[in-house]
């Protein structure tokens, strides 16, 4: 299978890709181009400024929170040439990095994705010395399940014994592929096609091919089994740059192709009209969150920008821009992102989580814009990097 996503592929893809977003109406003339670029720019300037105390805002530590958004700014500035993000970026890490020895954690693992791009930028033998210290703790030492995924551990004063949950595919596997496709380490790359595939496995519902946001291996079932839209989405997210980076380095497993299908498929089933997804995704009584939104729809434009997905998916994310779009205030903020949110006790309890400005939201849409210009400028002639 790993032969067939491959560069060329992913050239003929993304031109078709960005024929059709230009296509639909959110984006079909230039002003909206440059309406999307004016959001970024926004929301770019809203994330590095202070948000001291601020749990979901302030981005000056080292966790998963800031991690995502980390993300997003470097793909930002590296996607789009935006050399002042990049540089924010590196001076993020530099002035963070000390507490990131205090917090070796799985959820805390999502700032080192970065690590290999600013290696490539600036090649400091100390990104990478780093880069292989943590590849090695998480194949060596971190706490896993008896079915040997990575057991969800978090920063906070909590544990949540042989438990996995979605969110680790986006936080700590996507740093392993990247750190595997830099470094050419095998080892790295087959552990992580290996957890991305137990995480989908273990968490995903055959009938409808969405995922639940946790499993107990303990008790053998996936507690209050919801379908969580923001646990989808950091899988369906994570899983096409995973790929992208670990196609000449280890094989993909058809079931890992066939169960991504699968999970777009039923999210695509589960897409409303307006392009915005719920937060339990079959329940349309609950309210409708953005940040899942977002990483869904970005999510299908890198699987169909690397032949992992048909072409139609790309008119589903469309459809969510263009419902996401007025959610971002003139500030910069995205509106209507849930709270942090862990397995909770009920389906009901997580349409009670508050809405609150937040870098992880921030973070899947700004990923979801950067991805719009960049296939956009791809389909003008111009390089995306």
């Amino acid at each position: 299978m790993s032969d067939v996503i491959n560069s060329s592929t992913a050239n003929n893809n993304s031109a078709g890709i960005s024929r059709i977003i230009s296509q639909m109406s959110i984006v079909n003339e230039e002003k909206e181009v440059t309406r999307i670029t004016d959001l970024l720019s926004s929301m770019y300037h809203y994330m590095i400024s202070d948000h001291k105390g601020n749990w979901g805002m302030d981005i000056d530590h080292w966790d998963w929170v800031p991690g995502v958004g980390i993300i997003a700014i470097m793909e930002y500035g590296t996607s789009l040439r935006k050399e002042a993000a990049i540089a924010y970026a590196k001076d993020w890490v530099h002035r963070n990095k000390d507490k990131a020895a205090t917090n070796k954690v799985i959820n805390s693992m999502a700032p080192f994705a970065i690590f290999p791009e600013l290696y490539r930028q600036n090649p400091d033998i100390w990104y990478l010395e780093k880069a292989k210290e943590i590849a090695n703790w998480m194949l060596d030492e971190a706490p896993r399940t008896r079915e040997g995924a990575f057991e969800h551990t978090v920063t906070e004063s909590a544990a949540f014994p042989e438990q996995i949950w979605a969110d680790t595919v986006f936080m700590a596997v996507l740093f392993l592929a990247r750190y595997a496709a830099l470094s050419g380490d095998k080892r790295v790359a087959e552990e992580a096609v290996r957890q991305t595939l137990l995480h989908i496995r273990l968490l995903q519902e055959d009938e409808s091919g969405l995922l639940f946001h946790g499993w107990n291996c303990i008790s053998r079932n996936h507690m209050s089994a919801a379908r969580w839209a923001r646990a989808n989405a950091w899988i369906v997210l994570a899983v096409p740059m995973i790929i992208a980076e670990l196609t000449d380095l280890a094989e993909l497993p058809e079931e890992l192709i066939s169960r991504y299908t699968a999970l777009a498929a039923g999210l695509r089933k589960f897409q409303p009209e307006d392009g915005l997804w719920h937060t339990v995704l079959d329940r349309p009584d609950f309210y409708k969150e953005t940040s899942a939104s977002a990483g869904i729809a970005c999510g299908f434009l890198k699987a169909v920008k690397i032949g992992l997905l048909e072409r139609e998916y790309a008119e589903a994310a469309s459809l969510a821009l263009k419902g996401i779009l007025p959610l971002i205030n003139e500030d910069g903020a995205v509106l209507g992102v849930s709270g942090g949110t862990p397995v909770m006790e009920s389906e009901q309890a997580y349409n009670q989580i508050p809405q609150i400005a937040a870098l992880y939201g921030q973070g899947m849409t700004m990923m979801l814009l950067t991805e719009v210009i960049s296939l956009r400028r791809l389909e003008k002639g111009s390089p995306e990097k």
